[in-house]
């Protein structure tokens, strides 16, 4: 160590210069620009209930400030949500996050932010830019513009309404465009018949197979044209998923698209109405012509947009993604998200108040351990509770901040040793889940349905896997028993209905062994054999019928680690183990599954050379990162490249089975729906008398959506409850 720090002498005195801060640089200083102002109370309790600071915002304020259903705003693709659908970041779109209930008109094509985040200054708009849009009120101006589009084969199509949230928006207008920089804009008045009328008119048009409609998140036009009757019959473009297999990362505004690709930027709705907050009018505010030039230059950009991309499918090498996958999945996510989700309101109050009971009595076992009463939900005072008064660790690590870590892994760790641990480990989950789900869901019930209706977005997630939003269902606890209880909230729609789950099984590593080809893997799945209990005899060097349970753990905690990179350190922490004895695990795991290895080496040189990794359906995600210098980004990119064609596939694969369910089912005229996409699972409302005859048809598609290569067989299970619980 001595020769190693002589060698370095030089390189020491170096980094010691470059860590020194240099404390005589000239700056300006203002006093009047540190002074301590009144607080604005509306824009504080804004950004509190954003942010979620509740305890925080009631310190400061005095006042409550838990949104209620009518004040939460809603979402669409672009908002960053919690689990029950409150804004936990700001929009950065043409939109705005008033609640469902106003009168605010908002576009379709709100639906995602900044692409990749860059900001770019776009030249024309609507001031400088020739354009000809029409408004088109009487009923002979709408049967003349019905006859124009009726001879045409492909119209860009958008919709103006009253809320975010589909499934409670009134229709405000409608806008066609067939021809760049020209439109029509068709008002709907507040009178449901009126509207009604309107669309009866067109009616014909929506219905006409032949017809190709174009749109922006098109998902949210057709599930407000759902509500009014309307569906459209002919196939679909999706602009937002065009670019999202054309370039997965980063989000995809209407706005920020138009300025990247076509050097134009759109009217801002804040110049129509003004920014978000208690002054801000509604766009029935707004003159006719105005609202006219917004609306149906939505339509027009969307068009454009649509011949941009149109070519870049094709040389991206993605059209087969989009073409069989994407695209025909928005009419099936269309029905899923009109369909909801009944859930018994009895049950969750009944639950709400055993785990507020649970959580107080943790509570106060916290208290009688430490000998004193303190704020449990801080955790500042509670690390000084337990290291500081009790001393339970005296290596206790400290957050940036200065403050104890007590976090799950933390108290984890201390709990076998520490009763105080386990109570306060108790007190959390049981008030996560009270607060987030138990007392949240509820109030997410659409008064029109008396349902839960979450939305799906297929344009988030770089993997392909599609995420649910207000409410997100996906997050939705498993792994714990008061978890899991929570899935018997959710329940059919009526006596003559029972719930049905199907769920993959072991999708991923099938798909790992499928694209890997090694011998062993591909082996145990074809044999039928338990996967883990294979992995665990080829590992540890035993007979399966000599595997006992904690090689079977151990064996299975590698399967998955492994295909997300997990080295030693991440499996020793895992697993409580050694690092070493997590090595010689890993090491023989690669002797023993060769091919694994082999597929994480060619994959990432793959990546290398061309920039991207794919999916067998032809999904692909660009690394840029894949040759960086930096170690710690490279291995990130690494990571990526080996886990993303493995859950790109799982995403496709579920995909394509609800393409296949969706169309079997209405070929069969089944009256049992499909209502949710769980991750690897689907949920359904069964009618009981059809319920043997769909479980083949569910099962056959989700076996038949994708052949692995490797004739590696997959499998999924179903099952039937009187609630999701019960049928999962």
């Amino acid at each position: 160590m001595g020769e190693k720090i002589r060698a370095g002498k030089e390189l020491a005195i170096m980094s010691k210069k470059l860590a020194t801060i240099i404390i005589n640089v000239p700056t300006e200083f203002h006093e009047e620009n540190f002074r301590i102002k009144e607080m604005n109370r509306e824009a504080l309790k804004e950004v509190f209930l954003e942010l979620e600071f509740k305890a925080l915002g009631k310190r400061l304020l005095g006042e409550e400030i838990t949104p209620t259903t009518d004040d939460r705003p809603q979402a669409t693709e672009n908002t960053q949500m919690d689990l029950f659908g409150n804004v936990v970041a700001p929009q950065k779109n043409k939109g705005t996050n008033k609640p469902a209930g106003s009168s605010q008109v908002l576009s379709s094509g709100e639906d995602l932010g900044e692409v990749s985040g860059e900001v770019i200054a776009a030249e024309k708009n609507i001031t400088n830019t020739p354009h000809n849009y029409i408004v088109a009120q009487t009923t002979e101006q709408i049967s003349a513009i019905i006859s124009i589009l009726q001879s045409v084969v492909a119209i860009s199509f958008d919709t103006e309404t009253t809320s975010i949230d589909a499934n409670n928006a009134e229709l405000v207008g409608l806008s066609f465009c067939i021809t760049p920089g020209e439109g029509w804009y068709v008002p709907c008045p507040p009178e449901r018949e009126k509207t009604i009328a309107i669309l009866n008119q067109f009616k014909p048009l929506f219905e006409k197979p032949g017809i190709t409609w174009i749109g922006q998140n098109i998902k949210y036009d057709m599930l407000v044209l759902k509500w009014y009757g309307i569906e459209l019959k002919g196939d679909i473009f999706d602009t937002l998923l065009a670019h999202y297999v054309i370039e997965p990362e980063g989000k995809r505004n209407m706005d920020a698209l138009s300025a990247k690709y076509l050097g134009y930027q759109p009217v801002s709705i804040t110049e129509l109405i003004g920014k978000k907050g208690k002054t801000q009018g509604t766009m029935r505010d707004v003159e006719l012509e105005v609202i006219k030039d917004y609306a149906v230059e939505d339509a027009d950009v969307t068009l454009q947009l649509k011949n941009v991309f149109l070519p870049q499918l094709k040389e991206k090498e993605v059209e087969k993604v989009f073409y069989e996958v994407e695209n025909p999945l928005v009419k099936v996510l269309t029905d899923m998200e009109c369909e909801g989700i009944k859930i018994d309101e009895a049950f969750l109050k009944e639950y709400s108040q055993l785990l507020e009971t649970d959580a107080k009595k943790s509570e106060e076992s916290v208290y009688e351990q430490a000998g004193l009463r303190f704020n449990l939900a801080s955790p500042k005072q509670l690390g000084e509770v337990l290291f500081e008064k009790m001393q339970l660790d005296p290596k206790a690590k400290k957050t940036k901040t200065g403050q104890y870590a007590t976090g799950e892994d933390v108290l984890a760790k201390l709990a076998k040793e520490h009763k105080i641990c386990d109570d306060i480990l108790a007190f959390r989950e049981l008030t996560k889940l009270k607060n987030t789900y138990v007392d949240a869901l509820p109030l997410l019930v659409n008064a029109k349905t008396g349902r839960v209706h979450t939305s799906y977005a297929q344009a988030i997630a770089v993997t392909g896997r599609l995420s649910s939003v207000t409410p997100n269902l996906q997050n939705i606890p498993i792994r714990t028993e008061r978890g899991r209880e929570i899935r018997k909230a959710f329940i059919p729609r009526d006596e003559n209905h029972i719930l049905v789950s199907a769920d993959y099984s072991q999708i991923e590593l099938r798909i790992v062994a499928a694209i890997s080809g090694d011998v062993n893997m591909v082996e145990a799945f074809r044999t039928g054999t338990d996967i883990h209990t294979a992995t665990a005899a080829k590992v540890f060097g035993v007979e399966a019928a000599d595997v006992t349970k904690e090689m079977r753990y151990k064996a299975k905690s590698v399967n998955f680690g492994i295909i997300y990179g997990q080295g030693a350190f991440g499996l020793a922490e895992n697993l409580r183990i050694p690092r070493s004895e997590a090595k010689e695990i890993i090491d023989n795991y690669k002797k023993q599954f060769p091919g694994i290895q082999k597929y994480m080496d060619d994959t990432i040189n793959f990546c290398i050379e061309n920039g991207y990794v794919q999916t067998l359906m032809g999904r692909k995600r660009w690394l840029r990162d894949i040759t960086s210098a930096n170690f710690t980004v490279r291995g990130y990119a690494e990571r990526n490249a080996i886990n993303s064609p493995i859950q790109g596939a799982a995403a496709d694969m579920i995909k394509l089975a609800m393409i296949k369910i969706h169309k079997a089912f209405k070929q069969y005229n089944f009256k049992s729906k499909m209502l949710l996409q769980v991750h690897d699972e689907l949920v359904f409302d069964a009618r009981k008398d059809e319920v043997e005859q769909i479980k083949p048809v569910i099962l056959q598609s989700m076996k038949t959506a994708m052949v692995l290569p490797n004739e590696v067989p997959v499998e999924a299970e179903i099952g039937v409850g009187a609630n999701w619980l019960e049928a999962h």
